[in-house]
């Protein structure tokens, strides 16, 4: 092929790379209720009465626990990206995908290759006549280049669905990073309330062993039966049972911390600190913002780019396919004459190749492409519903919670002031211990109730923040 035709023949493929085919990619509408809409709803159903914070500066950030404001819990929070391991089993994935890319863009360019060989040789003695145990050495240095000129945009697909398989991996690793974090927090305040439930039963075992003793004076003088100190023995001991049982979830709590920070149970010891705080306030923001703000979303977007690309490698294949290869090097008879001008040799030219028959394989992998992308969509969709839910179910928990609370509170007080006063009857000699033992049990599971309704609001409103993306959104995924 002489240098005109060569350079004719780079042209073509030039011109030709520029095609390419397959879907183009529009990012898919999420489900809206009664229909699909490019659009979520324009507020969350539960957000109506939520209050608004103020200022701004309590707006959901990176470091979202400090909305909380309890310094051991930051402390916490920041030892679990340096030092848990399945965050780092997801960082790895992460750097999977980032090599991916380099790959896959490393077909866009010729493959050159270089080597050397050397070979005696030796014609047997009973072969044509003129060359019977003739001897001759071959040595070859050849370098060989080759070239697909990616005409359909296969290599350019494969390119861009690498970059946006490693923006789907930062976006599931942006999410495992909120589930751990989150899972801490949770484990955290449910620690902190078990402290609070023992700081109660502590108080309520010294009330008790008071009345006990008061039970014990008035049977001394007469003025009680045996029976009630027997109930006031009862209530004490059934307390303190109570009050040791709690050790047990709190330490499997201790342990979970720590395992997420990265340590063994035994080098870990979560100080005592009963919870009394009361959530944050929480901006939720509007549900548009949610499909930019949650990783899992965004994570689900980026597998359907993804899948689309596939869609156009697959098309790509009933096309053909140009290769352009190129070979020269120096061959001799010896080491002598090897690497001198006339030894070269050289081979350059295209080569075009197509598939003529396949019995319906390449179409089945395009039926199949479409069909994973479909399911991709579907995922993508489902995962935004999921997230509409989640902000919804907490944000009515949180509500109905705050309101539980109030009236809780309030039988609380009655509850305590009904054991007084059947304390200062039971003294009086107005009543039985009976009705002391009742008024106790009623205080003392009203009591345990409020602890309760704290926790389960400060686990809501962590629930509430990683149903909200935890401060993350979509500008944060890397460019690939």
């Amino acid at each position: 092929m002489n240098r005109k035709a060569g350079l004719g023949v780079l042209g073509l493929a030039t011109l030709l790379a520029s095609c390419s085919v397959g879907p183009k990619y529009s990012k898919p509408s999420v489900p809206a209720a009664p229909q699909y809409s490019e659009q979520p709803p324009a507020s969350f159903k539960e957000a109506q009465g939520w209050k608004t914070a103020r200022p701004s500066d309590a707006a959901i950030r990176g470091k979202w626990w400090e909305l909380f404001g309890d310094a051991q819990l930051n402390a916490l929070e920041e030892q679990v990206e340096p030092a848990n391991q399945s965050l780092k089993v997801a960082e790895a994935n992460f750097e999977t995908a980032r090599a991916a890319i380099k790959y896959n863009h490393s077909f866009l360019y010729p493959t050159v290759t270089a080597g050397a060989s050397i070979t005696s040789n030796r014609i047997s003695g009973n072969t044509a006549a003129g060359f019977q145990g003739r001897q001759y050495g071959n040595f070859i240095l050849p370098i060989s280049v080759s070239y697909d000129a990616d005409l359909w945009g296969r290599i350019r697909h494969s390119i861009t669905a690498a970059k946006e398989q490693f923006q789907a991996s930062a976006a599931d690793l942006e999410n495992v990073k909120l589930e751990l974090q989150t899972d801490l927090a949770v484990d955290y305040f449910e620690a902190r309330s078990l402290d609070a439930e023992k700081q109660l039963l502590d108080d309520t075992v010294v009330a008790y062993a008071r009345a006990l003793r008061l039970t014990q004076d008035r049977y001394e003088g007469g003025l009680a039966s045996k029976v009630e100190v027997a109930q006031a023995q009862t209530q004490l001991e059934q307390t303190q049972a109570q009050d040791i049982d709690t050790g047990v979830a709190r330490a499997e709590y201790q342990h979970a911390i720590a395992v997420l920070i990265g340590k063994t149970p035994e080098e870990f010891a979560l100080p005592y600190k009963p919870l009394k705080e009361e959530p944050p306030v929480i901006p939720v923001g509007l549900p548009s913002q949610l499909l930019e703000r949650r990783p899992d979303i965004a994570a689900a977007e980026r597998q359907v780019a993804a899948a689309n690309e596939q869609i156009g490698i697959a098309k790509a294949a009933f096309f053909p396919d140009l290769l352009i290869s190129a070979t020269g090097g120096f061959q001799g008879g010896s080491i002598v004459n090897w690497l001198t001008w006339p030894s070269r040799y050289w081979s350059v030219g295209p080569q075009m190749l197509e598939t003529v028959f396949d019995a319906g394989r390449r179409r089945a992998q395009v039926e199949s492409t479409v069909a994973t992308y479909d399911g991709t969509v579907a995922n993508y969709r489902q995962t935004a519903l999921s997230a509409f839910q989640e902000v919804e179910d907490n944000l009515s928990t949180l509500r109905i919670l705050e309101q539980e609370s109030a009236k809780q509170h309030e039988a609380t007080l009655a509850a305590e002031n009904s054991l007084q006063l059947s304390m200062n009857r039971y003294k009086g000699g107005l009543v039985t211990y009976l009705e002391v033992v009742t008024a106790q049990s009623t205080a003392l599971t009203n009591e345990r109730t409020d602890v309760d309704l704290l926790r389960r609001r400060m686990d809501a409103s962590v629930l509430l923040i990683k149903a909200l993306g935890g401060g993350w959104d979509t500008s944060k995924l890397p460019k690939g």
